[in-house]
């Protein structure tokens, strides 16, 4: 049976938790094993917190010495009919593949971008942010291209020459709400100290938040400053899917309200 939780019950547990100190984790050489430890203990499973007659809550846990960017989701941009990452941005923009000709075909092309609104990539790309018409852009400078990728600024001036995206790649703000209002709605943020001892992984669950109502205005200053990237992921044969991504410690610069319960 699983575990029913009213949020009272799920802040009980969760304070007892922390007031255990520090716990062997259950699932160790897990990467995910601050939360796998968590869900074990509090018998749920992937995540989904089964609280009856409330709006959808997850948990969202942290190791405390990471700095690496978490997934928030994956959305394609629009003008979606134009399926605008494999059939532009990789066939005009893109570059041979590091593995073609090994463990992919000689003429595996490459877009890997993780990019950001504060400073372009070393090949040109940034995020926008349009607020009048409420979309975030994805915009190319081809004067911002490092010299070390001449040849290939000159590849693609070839194939569709050096001025700005046109059309632009984009998302609207209302088909981003819906998308990340629907995954983010309310969340328990929990960081643990992590810290091996005889080999093995003990956690500290040191830092409990409440988190509630999602806040568009929120996503988009945080995708503004470069707390948020866009990351995108494509070659040839595939399309990995184009991700929001954020640093893991940001999760409360998200919301409406932040509330410490242990």
């Amino acid at each position: 049976m699983v575990e029913i939780y009213t949020k009272d019950k799920l802040i009980q547990k969760l304070r007892e938790l922390k007031s255990k100190g520090r716990v062997l984790g259950g699932r160790q050489g897990n990467v995910g094993g601050v939360g796998n430890t968590l869900e074990d203990f509090l018998g749920i499973k992937e995540n989904n917190l089964p609280i009856p007659n409330a709006a959808e809550w997850e948990l969202k846990c942290q190791r405390t010495d990471t700095s690496s960017l978490t997934t928030l989701f994956h959305m394609e941009p629009s003008p979606r009919v134009l399926k605008f990452v494999p059939n532009i941005l990789l066939l005009k923009y893109g570059w041979k593949h590091q593995e073609a000709g090994t463990k992919y075909p000689a003429n595996e092309m490459s877009f890997r971008q993780t990019i950001s609104c504060t400073t372009r990539s070393d090949r040109g790309f940034k995020v926008a942010i349009d607020s009048k018409n409420r979309k975030v852009l994805t915009s190319f400078d081809a004067k911002a291209v490092s010299p070390r990728h001449k040849d290939w600024l000159a590849s693609v001036k070839k194939r569709t020459g050096l001025s700005e995206l046109n059309p632009q790649p984009y998302w609207g703000f209302d088909d981003l709400f819906h998308k990340a209002g629907t995954k983010l709605l309310n969340c328990f943020f929990v960081k643990a100290e992590v810290k091996r001892i005889d080999g093995k992984e003990y956690f500290k669950y040191s830092d409990i938040k409440m988190l509630q109502k999602f806040s568009l205005s929120r996503f988009i200053s945080a995708i503004e400053n470069g707390t948020i990237y866009v990351d995108f992921d494509a070659r040839t044969s595939h399309n990995h899917g184009t991700k929001f991504r954020m640093k893991q410690d940001r999760w409360p610069e998200l919301y409406e309200a932040v509330v410490n319960i242990a």
